[in-house]
């Protein structure tokens, strides 16, 4: 009796800190478990079977907590989305060259990203987009905002200071082009693109272009 009467006593206490440790999350820490939650749910379960319940019961809290911060599910998928992105950071390694950088980065890139895409595609395909009226640009812009070059540009700029570019002759939209086109291979395929693709858009498209805005003589010399 005395120790059925521990064993329950024990169990208890541990309930009872599981509850109170659910209790104490406030601010950030809390939001951000509700945001993994809905990024887990969305992940197993599917934009369609996704519900806001489901995400509270999942996230041990209740409904009511989410609704003060999200207004619908829909704006809640999308900042579930940003919030794994910005948790998840692809690394930017420094090889020492540009090439080697670009590689690396977008070799990490491919296989960081890979399933994210995947569940962002399925999201969209499943609802999403209709629901919220925007258009794939716009929720790429809301998930993603302006930091599609901003944190890359550290490679570039890198690659600047060693002579190997000339980041004043490039326009943005070739420094973005590789990472675009990794991220385009992602939506397409719902999978990292293989090695020699990642090669062939350095070495065949993206490096030939920048050594070209590199050595082409500066137009405004010519005026």
């Amino acid at each position: 009796m005395l120790r059925n009467a521990n064993l329950s006593y024990s169990g208890a206490v541990t309930t009872s800190a599981a509850a109170s440790s659910r209790r104490r999350r406030r601010g950030p820490e809390l939001e951000a478990a509700l945001l993994d939650a809905a990024w887990d749910e969305l992940a197993e379960a599917g934009f369609a079977r996704l519900t806001m319940e489901s995400v509270a019961t999942r996230a041990g809290t209740g409904i009511a907590v989410l609704y003060r911060r999200w207004a619908n599910k829909d704006q809640f998928v999308l900042a579930a989305l940003e919030h794994y992105r910005i948790s998840h950071p692809v690394d930017l390694p420094d090889t020492g060259t540009l090439r080697g950088d670009l590689l690396a980065a977008l070799t990490g890139m491919a296989e960081a990203r890979a399933a994210f895409f995947a569940v962002t595609a399925a999201a969209a395909f499943s609802g999403l987009l209709t629901s919220t009226g925007l258009t794939p640009a716009q929720v790429r812009d809301r998930i993603i905002g302006d930091q599609r070059l901003p944190r890359v540009r550290a490679i570039y700029q890198r690659a600047h200071d060693r002579g190997e570019i000339d980041l004043d002759r490039i326009p943005p939209a070739v420094l973005a082009m590789p990472f675009d086109l990794v991220r385009h291979d992602l939506l397409m395929d719902l999978e990292p693109p293989k090695p020699a693709r990642i090669r062939s858009i350095l070495d065949e498209l993206f490096l030939p272009l920048v050594r070209g805005h590199h050595d082409a003589p500066d137009p405004a010399a010519a005026v």
